[in-house]
């Protein structure tokens, strides 16, 4: 190749590169020529370009849109005759490559949970993971309640027999997604078959890191946790024993089920897991022909987990008879009927997952840091060097916590001339990723405050 066809050619991947600024990944917050999603460029003496776009993972949800954008893109250059995209996804880091066990080829690792028994926690893991894995990704699913094991009933391998094979128990595979669960372990082996499990703590706890570290997963771009009900020794063993890079809360309308998630989300943030989306489900009921939505259980839990905590990837999922009957009988709804609405539901839910735990995993998450100065007040400082300011006495009078507003009617419980307007805090934390705890100098502990609420008060009060 002569200097001036070298030239023509660096001028012509330029242009192309240059051509596709413009398409921006709405999570990262960059365009996907700046973040590196373009690899394996190459151009034809007839002007035909082949390259592939690298996303943060195969079950990214725009990845038609961002395939169309850029093929519209190069097109628009007047010397280009034909435009070949592959979609491909990049390796992530993974955290746990140097284990050596079954899990050294598995990120992220997604946990569902919710601490009230009965929500339909284990539907929505189901569901989950066989959306993702209907999106592209390799998915894997792991049901980590001992006593109650749900999967076996839920989705029902052909052949239910476990094996070891060099050391490590190779799972059951339905619908190209991994199973593992103590309710496949025939009885006469020490498992639960058709019996309760009857076993103390320390023995529970040897069972969830055998069949969790100890099963040949092989690459898993998602490895799914059903969690079990509670704040006890297994949740605390799952999380000692990995590091979980998210969490997705389960919850129904109820007020007894609010209180018992609520903790949930303490535990996990006292362990540094993240809540990326919360469902409310069995959230209204809507009989054939009627039209009208039944809130048969009450409403609410998904708004006060909005309001105290800043969740904005909630989800309200329906009463749908199917959805049970088809998890009673074997094959996930999301398998027998993708073209349902609730399958719908259950796509806006994984895509949600998928883009929040891209921020994580690959640094989009820009949440900004909240400091107090006695002269200035209340500063969140954005790591692009906004700076939001407000008064930290208004700031206290805007708790929504259940000893400043009534939890039923919304009603202030908290009368504002009761804050003297020098009051300070005595400790601000982060909460997750969406909000902050703030401590204050009158005794107050419970303060929650999402970011998104901080600024909206500071636009507010001026």
């Amino acid at each position: 190749m002569d200097n001036t066809t070298e030239q023509r050619t660096d001028d012509r991947e330029q242009q192309i590169l240059n051509s596709m600024r413009g398409i921006i990944d709405p999570d990262l917050g960059k365009d996907i020529v700046s973040l590196g999603f373009i690899r394996d460029l190459a151009i034809s003496d007839q002007g035909e370009v082949t390259f592939a776009v690298a996303l943060t993972t195969p079950a990214c949800p725009v990845k038609d849109q961002f395939k169309a954008a850029c093929e519209a893109a190069v097109s628009a250059l007047p010397w280009v005759t034909a435009v070949h995209v592959t979609m491909t996804a990049q390796k992530r880091p993974n955290p746990m490559e140097a284990r050596g066990d079954g899990l050294a080829k598995v990120a992220p690792l997604l946990a569902v949970s919710s601490c009230k028994g009965g929500v339909g926690k284990s539907t929505v893991a189901v569901n989950l993971a066989y959306t993702l894995a209907r999106s592209g990704a390799k998915v894997g699913l792991f049901d980590a309640d001992v006593y109650g094991p749900s999967l076996p009933t839920m989705v029902a391998p052909e052949a239910a027999g476990l094996y070891q094979e060099d050391g490590l128990i190779v799972p059951l595979a339905v619908e190209g997604v991994k199973l593992m669960s103590f309710g496949f372990i025939p009885q006469e082996a020490g498992g639960a078959g058709d019996q309760p499990a009857i076993m103390r703590g320390p023995m529970v706890t040897q069972v969830i890191n055998q069949l969790l570290t100890g099963t040949n997963w092989g690459e898993l771009d998602y490895l799914v946790i059903d969690f079990p009900p509670g704040t006890g020794d297994i949740q605390l063993t799952l999380t000692q024993l990995v590091p979980l890079t998210a969490s997705v809360i389960v919850t129904t309308p109820q007020q007894l089920s609010f209180v018992d998630v609520a903790k949930g989300i303490r535990m996990f943030d006292k362990l540094k897991v993240p809540v990326v989306a919360v469902v409310e489900n069995m959230s209204w009921f809507e009989c054939d022909g009627c039209g009208k939505r039944h809130r048969l259980f009450g409403e609410g839990a998904r708004q006060r987990l909005t309001d105290q905590y800043g969740y904005t990837n909630t989800f309200e999922f329906p009463v749908v008879p199917e959805l049970s009957w088809q998890g009673d009988h074997g094959v996930p709804l999301v398998v027998a009927a993708p073209a349902s609405a609730v399958a719908a539901r259950f796509q806006e839910l994984a895509g949600s997952v998928v883009r929040e735990v891209s921020k994580i995993v690959h640094g989009g998450v820009r949440k900004p840091k909240v400091l107090f100065d006695a002269a200035s007040g209340i500063a969140l400082e954005y790591p692009d060097g906004r700076e939001v300011s407000l008064n930290a006495a208004e700031v206290r009078r805007a708790c929504r916590c259940a000893l400043c507003v009534d939890e039923t009617s919304g009603a202030p419980l908290l009368d504002p001339a009761s804050v003297p307007e020098d009051i300070y805090p005595t400790l601000i934390k982060p909460l997750g990723n969406y909000a902050v705890a703030i401590h204050w100098s009158d005794g107050h502990t419970s303060s929650i405050y999402p970011y998104d609420k901080l600024e909206e008060l500071a636009s507010t009060t001026g």
